[in-house]
């Protein structure tokens, strides 16, 4: 295991490495800057700036300095939100971002688990098929779509819940719902594959046979194995999701990370940009190590780092 966990650490470090490098020289050649506006500065103010953040430096020297700043835990300073730092946007932003994130996949997984697993053994029934329809639609239904309809409804028709900010928890129910609802029907989807087909396994048909109750079935022989293909999943769904809050976050004006991603791009605020780029592949990376390490856990056949996914 701590092989295994050294090997995986240093291949994570690697990618982050790559992911940053790439990111770096991709807004260094991109068109524009941080100072280009609606009202063009003169010669001399444009390169005091430049000098002031060391743009006026060769390329390989910003991007030397840059990855020595990220070595002390520094993103730099904003170019554009000047009275703060990049430290203390993604501070600010972050917690938003995680809250309706987080929400948002125990929704879709734990509905989507529990959809699932009642579909599969009510197998071809009109329990299953209706769940099944139920999920196919859910499918077709981007967040982008789901997002403004659910403000139509529950925020300005019946008035329940707002429709934007971020200052009550309530606040957060309909960014995690509008998030969840695809992601909840690909778990439905591939819990009720997967739940029947461990249903035809011999260890679930034994305990069958001797008629032990369902729910300890269920619960002790049926969905540690059926949940295996469902973990894998985990990881990119928990990535997706912080990906897709990005839109979500700009539909419901809520003050997260994936909001500051797309103002950055849009003002060319490098460091701000590559700050976000940093914590959405750093999550990334933890979640597909904690998927892998959950593997273990629920199949005590798999060694992580011998066989299976693991290796």
């Amino acid at each position: 295991m701590t092989t295994y966990l050294a090997r995986r650490l240093a291949a994570s470090l690697v990618t982050l490495w790559a992911v940053v490098t790439v990111v770096f020289f991709l807004l260094r050649v991109a068109p524009g800057g941080p100072f280009d506006g609606e009202r063009r500065l003169t010669p001399e103010v444009e390169a005091n700036l430049r000098a002031a953040y060391h743009l006026d430096e060769p390329l390989v020297a910003q991007y030397a300095r840059y990855l020595g700043m990220l070595l002390r835990g520094d993103l730099g300073p904003s170019f554009r939100s000047k009275d703060f730092t990049v430290n203390e946007l993604i501070a600010g932003g972050l917690p938003v971002s995680l809250t309706v994130g987080g929400l948002a996949l125990a929704l879709a997984a734990g509905l989507g688990i529990a959809a699932g697993t009642g579909a599969a053994l009510a197998r071809d029934g009109p329990r299953d098929r209706w769940l099944t329809f139920a999920a196919t639609a859910g499918l077709a239904l981007p967040p982008i779509v789901v997002a403004p309809l659910l403000v139509l409804v529950f925020a300005v028709t019946l008035g329940w819940l707002p429709a934007g900010g971020f200052t009550t928890p309530a606040h957060a129910v309909l960014p995690a719902v509008a998030l969840a609802l695809p992601y909840l029907a690909a778990f439905t989807r591939l819990t009720r594959g997967s739940v029947a087909e461990t249903l035809t396994a011999p260890h679930v048909r034994t305990a069958l046979a001797k008629g032990l109750p369902t729910r300890r079935i269920v619960a002790r022989h049926l969905l540690p194995p059926a949940l295996i293909p469902v973990v894998s999943f985990l990881g990119p769904a928990a990535a997706a999701l912080l990906a897709g809050s990005m839109v979500i976050e700009e539909v419901f004006s809520l003050p997260g990370l994936g909001r500051y991603f797309v103002q950055g791009a849009l003002n060319r605020d490098y460091t701000l940009v590559m700050g976000t780029v940093v914590v959405y592949a750093t999550l990334i990376l933890v979640f597909n190590l904690a998927v892998d390490l959950l593997y273990s856990r629920l199949d005590p056949r798999i060694r992580l780092g011998r066989t299976g996914r693991g290796g």
